[in-house]
This record gives C-alpha cells, structure tokens and sequence, in this order.
C-alpha cells in the first residue's frame, strides 16, 4: 500500500496529469463538488460526493458517431471518433464505480458490441474513493456495495483510496491500475494498513446506521415470470407515479442509466448522426407515428422501476440496475424515488 500527504495531493495529480489527464471533484459555483479536469490552480473539494456519477466520461450526454458528405451521386462516410488517449477519474464512489459493470452487462458483454462506450472504457482508469462520510440518502449497502472497499477483489475499480488520519492511501486493484500507481511512485511513501482498516471499520459503522441500510429486495427481486402480471398491476403504480411531472431529473442524475436516442442533422452537404441520452420518463420516449404504448405517466414511472428491480435482474442473475447512490432522492422536485417503490 501506498500514501501521501492530503497538503501534498495535488504532487500526485501533477505527477499523472504530466502522462494523461486526471479529473478529480471539485467545487462548483453552486458549492457543490463535480468533475473537473485537474490543471494548476484546480482544488480536491472537501466534499468529495459529486453531483454527477463519472458515468458521464465513459457515456457522454451528447456524441458525433458518424457523418455523411453528398457530392453529386457520391457519399462520403466519416468516423468522427480519435485515437483516445488514457484518462483517469478520481474520486469516484464505490457505488458510482459499481454501476459500470451494470452497464457494461448491455454495452459490452451482448452483441453487438457498443464500441463508442469500449473505447472509452478500455481509455479510462478509475480510482475509487472510500465513502468517510456516506449522505443519509446513500442505500449501497442494500445491494451488498462495500463503501469502505475493504474488500479489494469485490471493488470495480481500477485503484482503491482513503483518506484516513491527513493521508491519502492507494492500492492497485487491476493491472491498470497498478501501471498507474508505478508510473508516479516517487509522489509515494510505502505505508501499512493500520489507518485504513480503522476507517474502514468508521464508515462500515456508519453505513449501518443509515435509514436506508437494509431495504428489503426480496418482493422485487424475487418476482418470478408467473407473479410478473400481479406485479404488472399492482395499485402501487397509481400511488408511486400520481405526483410525478415527468422532468427525467431521476434518469439523468443516475449511473446506470443508459438509454439514448439517435439523431440526423441536416448539415448542408450531408448528415450529421448525433447519439444523446434519453428518458424513459418523456412522453414521447416511446411514441410511434400511430400510438404511444406508454401513454401516460403511470405507464412510464412502472416501467422505470420495473427495469431496474425486476426486469434487469431476471436478464443478468439477480444484479440489480441501481447501486443505491441516493442521487434521486435529493434531486426529485417532488419527493418519488426507488426507496419508496421498494418500501411499497
């Protein structure tokens, strides 16, 4: 295991930012803390808990896939993709880090292939930050995360770190990460576990007092195909969905998350295909030149929470499709969130 100084962190950000570039969280104009690239002058926020997972690097909101150029009877087709250099993030939460292998489930392990989202993930080198301070809307814990990363063979990222009594700590969980870690190893002092078993025991105990520690999944997660339509038609939609305004806020604050749309842009002398992000919670998610199937917002908000409760865990054993990072619980205008349908 590795330490340094947390006055002396930045030593390691310059050391990384010298090969590629690092982001890290820091303070927004809101007072919040979220992702930025490090340069000279750019601060750690002490807050750590970014308003954006770091999903938004490996799937971004908006990108150019492909373009076509018309000359005459002639199309030109054009990859507008660059040869990507490696990047790092740090700071991203045990939780956040979690939710790439929910992804990479639909982007990388089916067919075909999402080789926008490869790219990237091949590019990327992630440093997860133990939680010392888990936000009361955090529910991890429900899907069996480790906040303290104790355990470096159920971690998903590629370097575990703590802060623990005014050090920083690291240690390499993938052969990318330990590249990482050896390329600035003069930025480091060799340090034992002492610290870090102690804060891991501190954040352990303090996600156990958590509200939401230990939601019951077993009336979701154990829904078999014969309850599907009971579940389907339960009076709980009604209750779930009655104040929802349809703002997407949820879809877009969260990690896992992924559905898209694609879109032509006429550019004069040809087309430009844009991929973005898109919302099962927008009227017109699924609406067809005759009819929309989910025409209203009950429709919308039980398919939402049916994905990620039922139908993503009979499709992939079990794993759920949410980490439990809280972000829908402080961000929804009117208070409908996951924990709630769970509770129902």
């Amino acid at each position: 295991m590795l330490s340094i100084s947390s006055n002396k962190i930045n030593d390691f950000f310059k050391a990384v930012a010298s090969k590629q570039d690092i982001f890290i969280p820091a303070d927004t104009i809101e007072g919040k803390a979220d992702f930025k690239k490090w340069s000279e002058g750019v601060q750690l926020s002490s807050q750590l808990k970014t308003i954006r997972s770091a999903k938004d690097f490996f799937f971004p909101k908006t990108e150019h896939m492909v373009s076509y150029k018309f000359e005459g009877k002639d199309v030109t087709v054009e990859d507008p993709r660059k040869e990507l250099n490696d990047f790092v993030v740090f700071g991203v939460r045990a939780c956040d880090a979690k939710s790439f292998g929910i992804i990479d489930n639909v982007y990388l392990n089916m067919n075909p292939v999402d080789s926008y989202y490869k790219n990237r993930r091949d590019h990327g080198i992630i440093i997860t930050l133990a939680c010392n301070e888990p936000a009361k809307t955090c529910f991890c814990s429900t899907y069996k995360i480790d906040a303290s990363l104790a355990d470096s063979k159920n971690t998903a990222g590629d370097v575990s770190c703590w802060l623990a009594d005014g050090k920083f700590y690291f240690r390499a969980d993938s052969e990318k990460g330990k590249a990482l870690l050896d390329s600035v190893k003069s930025v480091f002092a060799d340090a034992d576990e002492k610290a870090v078993t102690k804060v891991q025991k501190e954040i352990t105990d303090k996600i156990e007092k958590l509200t939401f520690a230990h939601l019951d999944l077993s009336k979701v997660g154990g829904v078999k195909p014969e309850q599907m339509l009971k579940v389907f038609n339960s009076k709980i939609w009604d209750k779930v969905s009655e104040a929802c305004v349809g703002c997407g806020t949820c879809t877009y604050i969260c990690p896992t998350c992924m559905c898209f749309d694609v879109r032509d842009f006429d550019t004069g002398n040809g087309i430009r295909q844009i991929r973005c992000w898109d919302s099962c919670m927008f009227s017109d998610f699924t609406q067809m030149a005759a009819e929309n199937p989910r025409h209203t917002q009950k429709e919308r908000s039980r398919q939402r929470f049916m994905h990620k409760l039922v139908y993503y865990p009979m499709a992939h054993g079990d794993l759920f499709s949410c980490v439990g990072c809280g972000r829908c619980l402080e961000n929804c205008p009117v208070n409908m969130n996951i924990v709630k349908v769970i509770k129902a």
